[in-house]
């Protein structure tokens, strides 16, 4: 292996010591001059015609300035593509969720605004509503929205191989009903957005992990060309998806209500408001179908899922594309039938949350494989080392993996004192039960879909040695600025210290397709090392001439540069970019470089060729203890081996993996929105439980390197893999403890009670 300098070195994150010490500005902390305050009227019903809206006391309070409802904005709607565009910033005809925005007010401060927002009079006639989508499917029942039938939002299939005939061939068969919970994101920080419409256009401060999809819907809602627009990205206080990867009404009526005014305007989501209306990961009930040979061998699959979508459909149609495309991994799979079927309902929007798509058809898969194994007496390491790809592969469907290191992190984990020894720690007490299980999952890097996708990068190099670098690529807490900069580190052989990244800003920074789908590091890791080369080729070329030396002789290593072999002749690295920058033609040393994708096949519609630029594979191992008297499960350890290339900064991927791990842990055994009729009653972080410090386990992350070609030094996905695969390792685990399977999340102590009084009673 190929020795460096930063990268696989454990550097901290370049932006600890401003969020450590308090320096980072969020989108919350600006403030400016003359700035009003915007606040939303919401419904108080699910479904329901709007009849008027009687904004006239509202606007006579003292310290309101303007009022906007959806008319205001001309009919204009928003989506993930020209036929999916459903969406308006305001209501305009109907409320199609409880809560659904349907005006909204700008006075001189926040509790003004509120007031106003109480005396805005709206006259509504309730329409019956569906809450439920396999309900929301059938003939006759009430449509969300008219222009389509039986309230299908999107809908998605594939068909390889023959199952039939494999299913016929196969020794056992088993069908079952899996469901997935209702859960949200978990990031601490609620929307927030200050925008300012003057005569140079609009300009925002906006927490957005992806922010230039809103520079685009910003500038197709007010008619003005993208130079117009500019979107400023504070700080952002975690983001996995769903309100923040995505446009919301506050920011259209924060722009609206300040072009009304000439005044900035500000909008904070209050964490009930986020709660009660915030995107959030589909609700999605899978009925799984899965054949095998009594040695373990899967011959075939069949998978129909019917994922609840809420009132618009958002970015619902690509989390329906995962689901089937990404189920022929992380096992061989020659025969495969899926239909995926998005429905309308009156609950709030469903969109993207970390590992979209993968985590409800990886868990309800991972859990039939067991259950099959138990049944024909496997172990559950054998069946899945039996079924386990092996790079170089292509599935069914035309996925390509170059790298996998599946079959070494399950032998890892098969090896691991805490496998070998399950058995003997099967009970602590007697009413507590110990169990393990595990898992495996793969999950794509570098996410490919329609429209824009390349990542750019810009570096320019100040005269003193010290670099610039320009990326519209979001750290959105995942430490991706500090990966970033070392790859230019390593590149340029300075150091990280040497290097400052720029908030992205979209009048300055290349244009980004955004922070979603693993992609930063593979895709935009790429743009920064093509760019940091264009630079050092420029270098030298210069260098070359004062050593006359060929310029690929030239190492740049340890802040100095010298021809190879002769480190006794080298230069400070800045000594030469004074020689660079200062020289007779007045020289301007600016590296530019983008991403590529080199993948040739992708039929969206048929779900043929790679969603990815490279895959990452999981293996997981859980432990838990089970209170057999209340049904309390406490998760005591986790051991995760993943498979992401090349660690690039390990501790960052360690973090990734741990952060993502009791993500899943909490949809497997805490989180859910408690619902009723379309109305959330858990909106409070109070009631909404998801895990706590207290409830962590104690998580050892295992790096499989495997040095991918698609990724800049080999890296690949560092993270989702770890929320898919942490669910059903956690339910496998469970059921070592109990005896009992579990297919619908979270696995709650109630459940877990009535399940061994029904085993009990045979």
């Amino acid at each position: 292996m190929e020795e460096y300098t930063v990268i696989g070195k454990r550097i901290p994150r370049i932006d600890a010591k401003a969020k450590v010490t308090g320096e980072a500005k969020y989108a919350a902390d600006f403030e400016l001059p003359g700035m009003l305050w915007c606040k939303m009227v919401r419904s108080p019903l699910p479904h329901a015609r709007i009849l008027n809206i009687d904004t006239t006391l509202a606007q006579r309070l003292p310290g309101v300035k303007a009022v906007c409802t959806g008319k205001d904005f001309g009919g204009w709607k928003w989506g993930w593509m020209p036929k999916t565009r459903d969406e308006p910033p305001l209501a305009i005809d109907k409320v199609r969720y409880l809560a659904e925005a349907v005006a909204a007010v700008a006075a001189i401060d926040e509790d003004t605004a509120e007031e106003a927002a109480e005396l805005i009079r709206v006259d509504y006639e309730e329409l019956p509503g569906v809450f439920d989508p396999e309900e929301a499917m059938k003939d006759g029942a009430p449509q969300v929205h008219d222009y389509v039938k039986n309230n299908l939002s999107w809908d998605f299939h594939m068909d390889f191989g023959d199952v039939d005939k494999a299913f016929r061939e196969s020794d056992l068969v088993r069908e079952e009903r899996f469901e997935t919970g209702r859960v949200t994101h978990g990031y601490l920080e609620p929307p927030a957005a200050v925008a300012y419409y003057a005569s140079s256009g609009i300009t925002i401060w906006a927490a957005k992990q992806s922010p230039y999809f809103l520079y685009r819907h910003l500038a197709a809602c007010f008619k003005l060309p993208l130079s117009k627009v500019r979107v400023i990205q504070p700080y952002i206080g975690g983001g996995f998806g769903g309100t923040k990867n995505d446009s919301l009404a506050g920011d259209f009526c924060a722009a609206l209500l300040s072009k009304t005014t000439g005044k900035p305007v500000k909008f904070v989501c209050t964490m009930e408001e986020e709660l009660m209306t915030s995107r959030r990961r589909h609700n999605v009930i899978v009925y799984n179908k899965m054949g095998m040979k009594k040695d373990g061998i899967i011959t075939a699959m069949q998978s129909r899922i019917i994922a609840d979508g809420g009132a618009y459909t958002a970015i619902g149609p690509l989390t329906m594309y995962l689901t089937g495309i990404m189920s022929t991994l992380p096992y061989k799979l020659p025969n495969f039938k899926h239909d995926a079927y998005r429905v309308f309902t009156n609950n709030p929007v469903s969109a993207a949350m970390r590992g979209h798509g993968v985590t409800h058809t990886r868990f309800a898969a991972e859990i039939q494989m067991e259950m099959m194994a138990e049944e024909l007496g496997i172990d559950p390491v054998e069946i899945r080392l039996k079924n386990a790809i092996q790079a170089p592969h292509e599935t069914v469907n035309k996925i390509t993996v170059h790298s996998c290191g599946l079959s070494e992190g399950l032998k890892s984990i098969a090896t691991s004192e805490r496998w070998k020894k399950r058995l003997e720690k099967r009970k602590r007490a007697d009413y507590i039960s110990h169990g393990v299980g595990i898992s495996a999952a793969a999950y794509l890097g570098g996410a490919r879909q329609r429209g824009h996708q390349s990542c750019a990068a810009v570096i320019r190099l100040c005269e003193d040695g010290t670099i610039d670098y320009l990326t519209g690529a979001t750290d959105a807490g995942q430490g991706s600025d500090t990966v970033l900069v070392q790859i230019i580190a390593q590149e340029l052989g300075v150091g990280v210290e040497d290097i400052d990244i720029k908030r992205v800003d979209t009048a300055y920074t290349p244009c980004d397709a955004g922070s979603y789908g693993s992609r930063v590091t593979v895709l935009a890791g790429e743009a920064a090392m093509k760019a940091a080369r264009d630079v050092k080729e420029q270098l030298a070329r210069i260098a070359a001439k004062n050593w006359e030396a060929n310029p690929e002789d030239i190492v740049f290593r340890d802040r100095r540069v010298y021809p190879k072999g002769s480190p006794d002749m080298s230069m400070p690295f800045d000594k030469l970019a004074k020689i660079a920058c200062y020289s007779g033609s007045g020289a301007v040393i600016i590296g530019k470089g983008y991403s590529e994708y080199g993948i040739e096949i992708l039929d969206f519609e048929k779900g043929i060729g790679n969603c990815g630029t490279s895959y990452s594979f999981t293996s997981h191992l859980s432990e838990v203890d089970v209170d057999l008297e209340t049904g309390f499960v406490k998760c005591t350890d986790m051991l995760i081996a993943h498979d992401c290339g090349r660690p690039l900064n390990p501790i960052n991927v360690e973090a990734q993996n741990q952060g993502a791990a009791v993500q899943g842990l909490g949809q497997s055994i805490y989180e859910q929105f408690v619902m009723d009729r379309g109305k959330t009653l858990n909106p409070s972080l109070v009631d909404y439980k998801m895990p706590l410090s207290t409830d962590a386990p104690r998580i050892e992350v295992i790096d499989i390197i495997t040095n991918d070609p698609n990724g800049p030094y080999g890296a690949k996905e560092a993270s989702e893999g770890a929320i898919v695969s942490a669910p059903p390792s956690v339910i496998s685990a469970i059921h070592d403890a109990t005896g009992v399977w579990f297919k619908e999340q979270p696995v709650t102590p109630e459940k877990i009670v009535m399940a061994l009084r029904a085993k009990k009673q045979g």
